[in-house]
């Protein structure tokens, strides 16, 4: 029953997203959804609530893919805090490079930005939670005083991460490597400041954002 169940989750996203690909829309009917890709309705409600609720599990499988992919990796554990931020970013991006094109439409479907963010909600929770682990074995070296907040950190983590898309979405570079430099330099900003140490690490990235957006050096 789970393998069914498990697979009938990949042929509902998979079939999810090529819809929105090949109609430039999403699915709008449950009915009409199911009966185009010979899905049983009731496999449908017993897997998903609703096709928002598909279009929210997109995501996570997305995140799911690239813990997986990082799962596969003996020595990920042994590596520090910060590789190990940088790695999941790295290995989520490639992730996201493969499904581009959905992500491009999905992300800029609505006019309004905010409603287009609506969909990561499921995301959004699993990279704080992933944050909040980070945090806190970081915190485990730290006196009570000088403990980072958690919460305040995971949502920075967040924000770093919706930002980062927000680069890759609009970076015309080859191979993208213009991401891959802002990623490795606003990883080491986040640590700099959560081990609250040196400053001219804030100061390279903003020198860095500053010549990506005006052209200037």
């Amino acid at each position: 029953m789970a393998m069914k169940t498990e697979t009938m989750k990949t042929d509902i996203l998979a079939a999810y997203t090529q819809h929105a690909l090949e109609h430039e829309a999403f699915p709008t009917s449950v009915y009409k959804f199911c009966k185009e890709n010979k899905i049983e309705e009731t496999d449908f409600y017993a897997t998903y609530a609703s096709l928002d609720s598909v279009k929210h599990a997109v995501w996570q499988a997305f995140y799911d893919n690239a813990s997986s992919l990082l799962a596969k990796n003996e020595s990920h554990d042994s590596l520090s805090r910060k590789d190990r931020l940088l790695t999941f970013f790295y290995t989520f991006f490639e992730v996201l490079l493969l499904n581009r094109s959905y992500v491009l439409f999905a992300l800029n479907e609505n006019a309004q930005p905010m409603k287009n963010l609506g969909q990561l909600k499921q995301l959004r929770a699993s990279v704080k939670d992933f944050a909040t682990a980070l945090i806190e074995e970081g915190n485990e070296d730290k006196s009570r005083f000088t403990q980072n907040p958690t919460a305040l950190f995971a949502e920075a983590t967040w924000g770093q991460l919706i930002f980062l898309m927000k680069f890759w979405m609009n970076d015309n570079s080859a191979s993208f490597e213009k991401t891959d430099a802002l990623i490795e330099k606003s990883v080491t900003v986040a640590f700099e400041v959560f081990d609250n140490t040196r400053l001219d690490t804030l100061l390279d990235l903003g020198k860095f954002l500053w010549k990506e957006t005006t052209g200037k050096a």
